[in-house]
């Protein structure tokens, strides 16, 4: 009996030592994949920072924010490899193939394509996603590669966080400027009581007249005519192509699933 419990409690140690590696990597790395660094851009230290980002904001939105770089080996367009991405790897935060917003990096072409699908695509339209890849442009042509992505995750993240159709950079979202005008209008309230407390002055229009002196002289206008001249409106002679910032837009990946996009270069 004792050399039974004691090979019991041996193997019972050897199966802990045996799963302790496991619990520390589960502790910290991910449960999922959101950074696929195939072009070693990043650390590793910088990979597990990104992917614990990726991982906050994509709880928060519903959908899960993608990091994908390439060194584009097959040479193919940029758009491609991120519609392949999605079609081989089926992300999505809800389900396989669901809400997802991914930033492509072929690093051949020196191309950058933001994409958003379902939720993504709703709330990161061809619009959004051009404001999103201009914001990180300058940060990737620097070779600032972790900082554009991070920055890539929280901008995105800010923008799927207001109502589609209304510009995500209206001054009204700023937290300054919120604090600024709840700051005047606190002040303004506090200054409107301040003076209601002196008591009240009941002033009229009999209280400065002086009715002795104070005649109404008779008049009387008379209407004549009205002249009309009639003047040709200058017809607009330029094309009206507007401003185009060459951003592109979204698709439909070989599998049927529908996107926003923007492309550029770095």
């Amino acid at each position: 009996m004792v050399r039974g419990g004691s090979f019991t409690k041996t193997l019972i140690l050897l199966v802990f030592f045996f799963l302790l590696p496991f619990a520390f990597a589960s502790a910290d790395y991910p449960a999922k994949q959101r950074i696929y660094d195939n072009a070693g851009l990043l650390s590793d230290n910088e990979v597990q920072e990104l992917e614990a980002l990726a991982e906050k904001h994509s709880a928060k939105r519903d959908t899960d924010f993608i990091i994908l770089t390439s060194n584009n080996e097959e040479n193919k367009d940029v758009e491609d490899i991120m519609q392949d991405f999605y079609d081989d790897e089926a992300p999505g935060y809800d389900k396989p193939h669901g809400n997802t917003v991914i930033l492509t990096l072929d690093m051949k072409k020196r191309d950058v394509y933001v994409a958003g699908f379902y939720r993504g695509e709703t709330y990161l339209d061809d619009h959004r996603a051009t404001l999103v890849r201009k914001k990180i442009a300058q940060d990737l042509s620097s070779g600032n590669y972790d900082k554009a992505f991070e920055s890539f995750i929280k901008i995105s993240s800010k923008y799927m966080g207001i109502r589609p159709g209304v510009d995500p950079d209206n001054i009204l979202f700023n937290l300054w400027f919120q604090i600024i005008v709840s700051l005047a209008i606190a002040g303004a309230v506090v200054g409107i009581m301040a003076i209601n407390t002196g008591g009240k002055v009941t002033v009229s229009a009999g209280t400065y007249q002086d009715r002795e002196n104070t005649r109404v002289n008779h008049r009387r206008d008379q209407y004549i005519r009205t002249s009309t001249t009639k003047r040709r409106k200058p017809s607009n002679q330029s094309s009206g192509g507007g401003f185009s910032g060459g951003g592109g837009g979204g698709g439909v990946t070989r599998g049927g699933h529908s996107h926003s996009g923007s492309r550029g270069k770095f």
